[in-house]
């Protein structure tokens, strides 16, 4: 993978790590994209140790944040002449009803609203490439979820479960959308269940709620490296450079819901997304 680019978001621990290790160790330059500036730069460290690659760069970027959003994809194009692979790892689950700094509830600004607008703002890099390739980190948890277009914001009837799958329906209706519209192009986009990995998602980063919790469930989830493989098997594999528009669990392509198969539902959500974004 030498003279590849590889640009991964929530790189700073679990999946994200893992992911850009993986890709550090097999020769890719890999931009690791966190929110947290000292929690970067520790996981930068972890990184280039593990890995034993220099060829790793930390850059900032809040995906609850469309400000900081755009500022960081111009910074990157400014930088980088194209980009050859989008790993869009970062995911949050609240535990209580948040909002973003744009007013979106948390899950969804994150999960898909902040990664909407980033890959979009990315297109041009990864058409420049030889053969770009988009990875969305979904989740099974999409079978239970429903968009809520009413009640964007979950005031009515929050719960941490109906905000996470809607948040993962919306990533796999994105990239079936975005499929469709890359046709003809030299870019990819599938999507995956990692699995039931032991990650710090729902864990309060400010106050560490959570984490006596993850510690004991962890003997029961897959590791980080594990929860990765699939991310790394879309992002390098040979085979897949014309494959598009999959959802995948263990580097197997599996049948979706007939919701996550709706092609009408997913170009509603694409337009909604645009007007929420700001993109026209």
């Amino acid at each position: 993978m030498r003279g590849t680019i590889a640009l991964v978001t929530g790189a700073n621990s679990g999946m994200g790590l893992a992911t850009t290790v993986e890709l550090a160790r097999k020769g890719a330059k890999v931009i690791m994209v966190c929110r947290n500036r000292q929690r970067g730069e520790e996981a930068l460290a972890a990184a280039k140790q593990k890995s034993r690659s220099e060829d790793i760069e930390l850059m900032l970027c809040d995906l609850a944040s469309l400000e900081s959003i755009r500022s960081f994809a111009e910074e990157f194009t400014v930088k980088y002449p194209m980009l050859d692979i989008l790993i869009n790892n970062a995911g949050v689950v609240t535990i209580k009803r948040q909002l973003t700094k744009d007013g979106f509830e948390m899950d969804l600004g994150v999960n898909h609203l902040g990664h909407f607008l980033l890959t979009n703002l990315l297109l041009k890099s990864l058409q420049a490439a030889e053969q770009g390739r988009i990875i969305v980190v979904a989740s099974g948890a999409y079978k239970i979820g429903a968009l809520h277009y009413e009640d964007p914001t979950l005031a009515r009837r929050f719960n941490p479960a109906k905000a996470y799958a809607r948040s993962k329906l919306a990533n796999i209706l994105f990239t079936r959308e975005l499929a469709l519209r890359l046709h003809g192009t030299r870019v990819t986009v599938n999507c995956l269940h990692p699995g039931a990995v032991g990650t710090n998602i729902g864990v309060n980063r400010e106050t560490g709620f959570g984490k006596s919790v993850l510690k004991l469930l962890s003997y029961f989830f897959l590791t980080p490296e594990q929860g990765a493989d699939t991310a790394i098997y879309l992002a390098t594999d040979p085979d897949l450079g014309e494959v598009t528009g999959q959802y995948y669990y263990r580097r197997k392509i599996k049948q979706l819901s007939p919701r996550a198969q709706n092609t009408i539902e997913a170009e509603r959500l694409w337009q909604w997304s645009q007007e929420q974004v700001g993109l026209s």
